[in-house]
């Protein structure tokens, strides 16, 4: 499009202050994660799932006169992963599977996570998980841990950079116990209709990007020190986007 774009980079506060900035008029579109979208800003107290997408589009609309539009295709959410080996060893391709061997393996996660209410103790019910041993480690400490053998299974987020090089298989939640946070774009209804080009635009982006890309162009910039936006538009002319 012909359309001019002011960027704004690096909002304090990240939705809870562009929210309040996009009702005003401040901003007119921005990528956001639909589990946010659900709990922190309808306020919603359960948690969102891939079904629950119809009503969140309509209570937007409805409440602040908002679209979403051009679903990425990547959510970043809480994943486990395991060994290569381990998964070889004993064919693990899900969390069910990782439950009826979990009393031989050793978890590892941050400290954060065996505290939250939706955390280690709320897996283990929902899954039926009994793992031998767990070890309490650093973000940064995990990857290293694991392909130490220290460690057999770990919490991770689905698009991590590390994720790209670690010797490692996620596994898929075939319960879907961890919230949904896929990535799209909230777009002021009336930008739309002003600029109707918009939709087909933010549309042509619907299921670019997977899990696995995104891990890909995090550990780009996280590891190899490239910019965000070099990446970024790397990955659109491969796709044939620009």
């Amino acid at each position: 499009t012909n359309l001019k774009v002011n960027l704004t980079q690096g909002v304090g506060g990240g939705t809870s202050n562009i929210q309040p900035g996009m009702e005003k008029g401040s901003f007119d579109i921005y990528p956001e994660y639909t589990g946010t979208g659900w709990n922190l800003v309808l306020k919603n107290t359960d948690f969102y799932s891939t079904d629950k997408f119809s009503q969140l589009q309509s209570e937007y609309r409805q409440k602040y006169n908002m679209d979403w539009l051009g679903m990425y295709g990547f959510e970043n959410t809480f994943g486990l992963a395991v060994r290569k080996d381990i998964a070889q060893k004993y064919n693990l391709q899900t969390y069910s599977d990782l439950a009826r061997v979990s009393d031989q393996l050793t978890f590892g996660g941050e400290y954060d996570f065996f505290e939250r209410e939706d955390g280690y103790t709320a897996l283990c019910t929902a899954y039926g998980m009994t793992f031998k041993k767990t070890v309490d480690l650093d973000i940064g400490l995990k990857y290293e841990a694991m392909s130490q053998g220290k460690i057999d299974a770990m919490i991770v987020f689905t698009t991590d950079g590390k994720l790209n090089t670690a010797n490692v298989v996620v596994l898929k939640d075939d319960r879907h116990f961890f919230a949904s946070y896929q990535a799209g774009n909230v777009v002021r209804s009336e930008v739309l209709q002003k600029h109707p080009e918009l939709k087909d635009l933010l549309d042509s982006l619907t299921n670019t990007i997977t899990n696995e890309d995104m891990a890909r162009m995090n550990y780009e910039v996280e590891t190899n020190g490239r910019e965000p936006k070099d990446v970024a538009h790397e990955y659109l002319v491969s796709k044939g986007l620009v």
